[in-house]
């Protein structure tokens, strides 16, 4: 026995049973792939954790029609109400099944177990219980109910959990129904995913995970059943994608290329560098192509709901002539603005009168409106 003995890890290895081999979730079901079995390794020390089976194009095209009929049949007419109880459920039991899911996060990604375990997990139950939320309010949102239909995703390795909740999340919220591929370096929690959805009870072919590489992603966006295409990769795959759907009807959303470069410069020292580097969160953004404004991943979660959705301007916002999107009745002016108005104390945001356009309390925003008085 040596004279320094390690302490208990944070987390046990135990808690998760990894199957020796996985197979397609397709309606509801796992099944095998056509394609050529591959491995996923935990990255740290290179350990074989499971074989994967990998879809082709015949496979896409099984998960293409279950989430077709799904949608007509299915989840497309149900109510708001009634698809936001199985989005709680889903919601739920990811938070019972918490360490298994960070565990597993680790074990096939890499990353540190306090970030899987005390970020990643959390954020991912917490994006399903907001969409479970929104789902029965749509109406009261400005953009529409009407679901899109199919919606083909690929998401990446870095924050594979985290990516399936962004993706799968709202779409489900609105109604549609998905086929996902996992990148093929982190397929296992998206397949234990799949699993969550079976506890769940979710209908069939609501959820379809396709695991496989490049060429299971490209037969998914060229698949002429997919109504839209949601992305987060690199730029050239992205370019690729928009040339793919490019003159057809489908919607698209890319999320692309890294946007936390570090700027070091040479007498930087190299230690500091590393730890620098690593301690920083950096701040994912994109455009959403689908919905004709920018969303940041830091920003409230709502903005991604309406990439989800047919646009509808409701009745009490009629449309412009120039925009698709409804005019927002904004307050009237108050008079002439004012170069500035005092804080109503050292540190808090500036206070307005009950004649003023904007609440008591609220803090200040750009506007023509004034202050008025303060």
């Amino acid at each position: 026995m040596s004279i320094f003995e390690y302490a208990p890890a944070p987390e046990s290895r135990a808690v998760v049973d990894i199957k020796e081999s996985y197979g397609l979730f397709v309606n509801g079901e796992f099944t095998s792939g056509a394609g050529t079995a591959f491995k996923t390794v935990n990255p740290a020390t290179e350990e074989v954790l499971a074989e994967v089976a990998e879809a082709d194009a015949s496979d896409v095209d099984r998960a293409v029609k279950a989430a077709r009929k799904a949608y007509d049949k299915v989840w497309g007419p149900m109510p708001g109400r009634e698809r936001a109880k199985y989005l709680y459920r889903i919601a739920r039991i990811i938070q019972e099944r918490s360490r298994e899911l960070a565990v597993l996060e680790t074990l096939d990604n890499g990353k540190p177990i306090k970030e899987a375990r005390d970020v990643d997990v959390p954020t991912v139950a917490a994006h399903f219980f907001y969409y479970a939320g929104w789902a029965d309010k749509l109406e009261h949102s400005g953009y529409g109910t009407t679901p899109l239909g199919v919606a083909g995703q690929v998401i990446p390795w870095n924050f594979p959990l985290l990516m399936l909740a962004w993706k799968v999340a709202p779409a489900l919220a609105c109604g549609n129904t998905v086929v996902l591929k996992p990148a093929e370096t982190t397929p296992l929690t998206a397949l234990l995913f799949a699993e969550i959805c079976q506890q769940a009870d979710l209908p069939p072919g609501v959820v379809n995970i396709l695991t496989g590489a490049g060429e299971t992603g490209r037969a998914i966006v060229e698949h002429p059943g997919v109504d839209k295409v949601a992305f987060t990769g690199s730029t050239d795959v992205g370019k690729a994608i928009a040339r793919a759907v490019a003159g057809t009807d489908k919607k698209v959303t890319l999320e692309l290329g890294g946007k936390a470069a570090n700027i070091v410069f040479d007498d930087a020292p190299m230690d500091a560098r590393a730890c620098w580097s690593r301690s920083r969160w950096p701040t994912r953004c994109s455009s959403a192509s689908s919905a004709g404004w920018p969303r940041c991943a830091s920003a409230t979660r709502w903005t991604r709901t309406p990439t989800w959705a047919r646009s509808t301007p409701p009745p009490s916002w009629p449309a412009s002539a120039s925009s698709p999107w409804p005019a927002r009745p904004r307050a009237p002016s108050a008079g002439p603005p004012r170069a500035s108005c005092p804080p109503a104390a050292t540190g808090s945001p500036r206070r307005c009168s009950p004649a003023s356009p904007r609440p008591t309390g609220s803090p200040a925003r750009r506007s023509s409106a004034p202050c008025s008085p303060c």
